[in-house]
Parts: structure tokens; C-alpha cells; sequence
């Protein structure tokens, strides 16, 4: 990646030729009221006072938009040099209170979910007076159970309502909640309540997804095989399977609730302590509990929704990411619900019962946010445009998330799914970030299809050289992608592993927030997303780690070494290939290959599956022993022809039979 910079149009050079979209004529007649800001002059304004005055603009907004027991004095302190930052510092509230009784007392009859089963037809809704009775009466069991304040819960439920009641009712009480995707196998769910020490495990007899049954009490169980603190299993009942449960361990949602009055006082939780972990992959290959906090969390989250996705009240919000993951928990819970707005919980996927799905949901539910991952809509667009028959004309932002998104899909996603009547907000974010971070605000950025376009209130981009270490100033140039000061939302530790996460994030580049990610800045400032710089794949919006999956290989007996890396691919973004060199006296054949995808699914789940995986004599290496992974993605990608110099290798012929059974398993 080259630090320098160089002729117009060789950093991006689909910049110059791509044409801007403003937003458009048509979302902005049909608004409701008018978009917060009046126009892109004002942004340019506002993010430069949140930059020059991070302190003054912070204060004013979290007061705006947050309830506070207690104000706070500090707006923050600390650095990203020294990984001790804090937002609010003597600030009071409570998660649950923002989201749910502010709203109830207001108006306890508006829609706060909006449930659209797996099953067309057989959602309901929720209200939010109905949400905070249930929220109450789940927190009630939760405080019998032995939870108290700054414990961790483990959640591992499906897209249904309960999971945003079981979130909130772990937050009433001031219990860390960390939500497991239902798509795991029980390893990476042991790995996760055994890490963060959960002694209460919430989930349902059976989930239901695309027409499938998934047995997620059946996963639990045996997960908790090996996590002997676990006290509590709390089961809701989906769908009425015949399931076991265990004497004086496992409860029944339905029996416990019934138990326990409708109001649950809140408690009052210092800005700074901690609200959820949520585990992401780790290039060391161990899963990291990345903990977000209170204030700053939701801070981020109201403010993205506010001005990314142009949230008023009334609206209808439709994320299709699941809780399992960060986009489920800021833009299907906290965003929406901070804003008062409904929120749709869709348990199914976008092609069950037909490819029309997502659309009927909109037309429906008279949705006017839309924000899902391009391998849905990849997967749309391939299907055909005759599936998007609906009108779908209340939409007004259709946003993207989770990998960058290729131009002629967003072009597809403006023309055929907004009909040029919706602004596309392709949103830049991590994990670790808690909120978008490099974004177009609905309504007000111009946009430029596959640019994430330009960085949110108080992100302070910086593209590094990453063979110096310095900031490279001005337009079109590339590096890797950092962030010069601190934001709210922005991830404070790894839990129970401070010194991962400052080596991870805040060492990388002394001074700066390392996102792991290159990028470039166009000769107009717009920024485009280049991808991963270290040793992470993207399959389908999730972020994998290429250790995480060569460690679940080298499980298998047959198994010597692996080495894996992300191959682009049509439909998931990137797909996982995974080279091994096995043990003498195995038989190399199509069944050894299906154990090994098996060992992954069992390992990791389902969606980390290796799309292919080539027996090979040995793994390139450097004399040191290090795999050389650039080598292999040169190879799969097609590109012998770019090795560079492979003499430094141990054993510079390995190459060569590599491309050899590449090509052979091709043909």
C-alpha cells in the first residue's frame, strides 16, 4: 500500500469518473418535517466545532439527547495514548430508561417493535408501556437469580422480541449484557461464558430462521457441558418443542415472569460503567470481549440514528442485522429505541419464503430506514429485479453496512430499491467503534457509490503510511486508515485483557485509534474503504479471523498446518479458502475435505465454513517458520504472476506445486 502520493487518479481511480448523487429531490418533498441540518455547509460547520471543541459540542448533545439522573461535570478525560478514556464522568443514567420509560410515559400505545416472524403473518406488535412491563418483570427474575449490578449475562436468542427485552432487562438492573449469535456452535459459545465469567445464560427451545428449526437449546447444553459456573439456564418457549431441561438449573421464561410485578425500579448506572461485551474475532485466534460503555455508547448510537439515518418521530426503522453482532445491537436496539421510534425485529432471512421478503416487510410496515449487509442485497439483485414489485414509497435511507459496497450494487440499490426516491447512507464502522464513523448523513452528504464518504461528529480520520508511521496530509493519497481523538462510543477495553487491546488498537500507531482497515482519500475528500491490513476475511459482513478458523482445522487428527485467507467472491464479499498440509498416511479425497469443513462448522458455526480447501505438500514459509498468507491470496486470486521475489522463502519450490493443485481442484 503505498504511503506516497502520487497523479491524479492513481490512488482512486474510479473517483473521477464516478458521478456524485445529492440527495434527492424526491426524499426530501416527501419528508415528514425536513433532515436536522439544512444543508452540507452546516455539517462542515458542526463536525468542525466537534473537532476543534470536542468538549462543547459532546456536552450539548449528550443533554439533548440523553436522560441523566445525575449531570456530569467532566465531559472527558484521559487519551488515546494512554487507553483511559472517559466520557460524562460524574453522569448518572440508567440504558433501560432511555430507551423504553421515557417513551412509555410520553405515549405508552406507540409501536416500539415491530416482530415480523420467520412465518409471514405471524408477528405482533409490541408498545412501549407493553415493553416496559416486560422489561421489568424479566429483570425481576433476573435480580432472583442472583444478577447484580456489573455481572455479565449470556444471550444466546434468536430474532425475536425477547432478545431486545432480555438486553434491556439485563441493563435495568445494571448487568452486562453479552449476546451470543444464535449461529454459533456450543465451542464458541462455551469460549464466550467462560471468558466472561456469565453464571446466567438465557435462550429458547428451538429458533426458527429461512424455514429451518435450529436447536439453540440443544447448543447450550452442550456448550455448558464445560462451564461449570453456570447457575441458570432461562429457556423461552418459541415453538413448543419436546426439549430436556435440567432439575434446579434450567427455568422456563414464560413460569418466572409470571411471578413478579410490572415496574422494576432503575438503577442508576455511572456514565462510564460498562454495558455490554460482545466478542469479536481476534487475529490471535481467541475471541476478544469487546466492552462498550453506558454514556458514551448510547450517545453514539442516538446520534448516528439522528443524523445518519435522519430518524424523526414516527418513523419505522428496519436494520436486518442480528443481535448476534454489533449492527443488531446499535441500529436494531439503542438507536432506534433512544429515538422513540418502532424498530422491526425480522427473525427470518431475505429469501425465505420467496426473494420479495425484505420488500414485503417494507410496503407492509410502511418502513422508512432500511439498513442490511451487501451480501443481501447481492443476493437480491441477483435474484432478479421482478421480486421487487413493492412501491415501498415511505423509504427514505436506505443505508449499508458491514463491507464496502460495490457500485453497481448500490446503483441497483438506489434505482430498483429506492426508485431514486431514497438516499443510500453506505456507513463505515466496527465493533470496536460502537457507532458509524465514516458516513453520509441522510438527507444532507452528497454521496459517491462505494465511498462511505465522510467522517461522522468527532472522528478525526487519518490515512498512515504504514511502513513510517506518519500521516500522509492532502488528497488522493492511500494508507491505513486511523483515527486522531477519542469519540463517546468508542470501545474502552477488552474484558479482562487491557493490554490486548491497547497492543491491538492504540499501539499500533502511538497517538492514533489503528482500525485495521486501508483506505483512501479521493482529490474531493470523500473516503473508500480498501479493506482488511492484517490477517482478517469478511464473509458475508462478519469479520472472521483467519487464526480463529486455522486453529479450529488444526483440530482435526489428520491436520499438520493451515493457513487461511479471504478470495473475493460474488455473493459473501469474500469467501474463506484454506490451504493444509496433512499427515502421513491420510488419504487425500473428497470425504477428507467435507470433515474438514465439517470440523470448522462444528468449531466455529456454519457461516465461517471454507469455501475450498486445497491439500497441499507444505505451506510457503520464511526461514523463521512464518506462513507466508500474501503468497496464498496472490495464488487464489489468480495473480501468479504478481509473487514478487520468493527466495527468501525456506523452501522457494513449494510455490509452484502449490499453483499446481490450485489449478488442478479448478478444473
Amino acid at each position: 500500500m503505498s504511503g506516497s502520493t502520487v497523479p491524479a487518479g492513481a490512488v482512486v481511480p474510479e473517483a473521477h469518473h464516478i458521478e456524485t448523487f445529492q440527495p434527492p429531490k424526491e426524499m426530501l418533498q416527501n419528508h415528514p418535517s425536513k433532515p436536522h441540518l439544512a444543508n452540507f455547509e452546516e455539517y462542515q460547520k458542526l463536525y468542525k466545532q466537534s473537532i476543534t471543541e470536542p468538549n462543547v459540542f459532546w456536552a450539548e448533545r449528550a443533554r439533548e439527547l440523553l436522560s441523566w439522573s445525575k449531570d456530569f461535570q467532566t465531559v472527558h478525560s484521559g487519551s488515546l495514548a494512554n487507553g483511559d478514556n472517559a466520557w460524562f464522568v460524574e453522569g448518572e443514567l440508567n440504558a433501560s430508561y432511555n430507551c423504553v420509560d421515557r417513551h412509555a410515559h410520553k405515549d405508552p400505545n406507540r409501536v416500539a417493535i415491530i416482530y415480523e416472524a420467520d412465518e409471514p403473518g405471524k408477528g405482533r406488535n409490541v408498545t412501549y408501556g407493553e415493553l416496559l412491563r416486560e422489561v421489568s418483570k424479566l429483570a425481576h427474575v433476573l435480580t432472583n437469580l442472583g444478577v447484580r449490578k456489573g455481572d455479565t449475562v449470556a444471550i444466546y436468542l434468536p430474532m425475536i422480541p425477547e432478545a431486545i427485552v432480555a438486553m434491556l432487562a439485563c441493563t435495568r438492573i445494571g448487568a452486562i449484557h453479552s449476546v451470543v449469535f444464535a449461529g454459533f456452535s456450543s465451542d464458541s459459545l462455551r469460549d464466550r461464558v467462560v471468558d466472561a465469567q456469565s453464571k446466567v445464560v438465557i435462550t429458547t427451545d428451538e429458533g426458527k430462521r429461512g424455514g429451518k428449526l435450529i436447536g439453540t437449546k440443544k447448543i447450550v447444553d452442550e456448550a455448558l457441558q464445560q462451564c461449570p459456573d453456570v447457575r441458570n439456564v432461562l429457556v423461552y418457549k418459541r415453538t413448543g418443542a419436546d426439549i430436556s431441561m435440567t432439575p434446579g438449573r434450567d427455568l422456563w421464561w414464560h413460569e418466572e415472569v409470571e411471578k413478579y410485578p410490572a415496574y422494576y425500579t432503575p438503577v442508576a448506572m455511572a456514565s462510564e460503567d460498562p454495558l455490554f461485551l460482545l466478542y469479536t474475532s481476534g487475529s490471535t485466534g481467541k475471541p476478544k470481549g469487546v466492552a462498550h460503555s453506558t454514556g458514551g455508547y448510547l450517545l453514539g448510537a442516538a446520534m448516528t440514528g439522528k443524523y445518519v439515518f435522519d430518524i424523526h418521530d414516527g418513523d419505522r426503522y428496519f436494520c436486518g442485522g442480528d443481535v448476534g453482532w454489533i449492527t443488531g445491537h446499535t441500529y436494531v436496539l439503542y438507536a432506534p429505541l433512544l429515538l422513540g421510534v418502532s424498530t422491526v425485529v425480522f427473525e427470518g432471512t431475505p429469501a425465505y419464503p420467496n426473494f420479495s421478503r425484505y420488500w414485503d416487510i417494507i410496503e407492509e410496515h410502511k418502513v422508512t430506514q432500511f439498513y442490511v449487509a451487501p451480501t443481501a442485497l447481492r443476493l437480491l439483485k441477483r435474484a432478479g429485479d421482478h421480486h421487487v414489485r413493492n412501491e415501498m414509497k415511505h423509504l427514505r435511507v436506505l443505508g449499508s453496512v458491514g463491507e464496502p459496497i460495490a457500485a453497481e450494487v448500490w446503483k441497483w440499490y438506489y434505482d430498483v430499491v429506492g426508485k431514486g426516491r431514497a438516499q443510500i447512507c453506505d456507513t463505515y464502522w466496527q465493533t470496536e467503534t460502537g457507532s458509524n464513523v465514516i458516513t453520509p448523513l441522510a438527507g444532507v452528504t452528497p454521496t459517491k457509490p462505494g465511498s462511505a464518504s465522510f467522517p461522522f461528529f468527532g472522528i478525526e480520520p487519518a490515512l498512515v503510511d504504514p511502513v513510517t508511521g506518519e500521516e500522509i496530509h492532502g488528497n488522493n493519497v492511500e494508507g491505513v486508515l486511523a483515527f486522531k481523538q477519542p469519540w463517546p462510543s468508542m470501545a474502552r477495553t477488552v474484558w479482562g485483557a487491557h493490554k490486548r487491546y491497547m497492543e491491538t488498537y492504540l499501539h499500533v500507531y502511538k497517538g492514533y485509534y489503528f482500525t485495521g482497515d486501508g483506505a483512501a482519500r479521493d482529490h474531493e475528500g470523500f473516503y473508500w474503504i480498501r479493506g482488511r491490513v492484517d490477517d482478517v476475511v469478511n464473509v458475508s459482513g462478519h469479520r472472521l479471523s483467519t487464526a480463529e478458523i486455522e486453529a479450529a482445522l488444526i483440530e482435526h487428527h489428520s491436520i499438520a498446518e493451515a493457513a487461511v485467507v479471504g478470495v473475493a467472491d460474488e455473493l459473501t464479499g469474500q469467501a474463506v479458502n484454506a490451504f493444509v498440509a496433512i499427515k502421513e498416511g491420510a488419504q487425500i479425497n473428497d470425504a477428507l475435505r467435507k470433515e474438514f469443513v465439517l470440523q470448522v462448522r462444528r468449531s466455529i458455526g456454519p457461516f465461517a465454513a471454507p469455501k475450498a480447501i486445497y491439500i497441499v505438500p507444505d505451506l510457503p514459509k520464511t526461514r523463521s517458520g512464518k506462513i507466508m498468507r500474501r503468497i496464498l491470496r496472490k495464488i487464489v486470486a489468480g495473480e501468479e504472476d504478481q509473487l514478487g521475489d520468493i527466495t527468501t522463502l525456506s523452501d522457494p519450490g513449494v510455490v509452484a506445486k502449490i499453483i499446481d493443485v490450485v489449478h488442478a481442484q479448478r478444473q
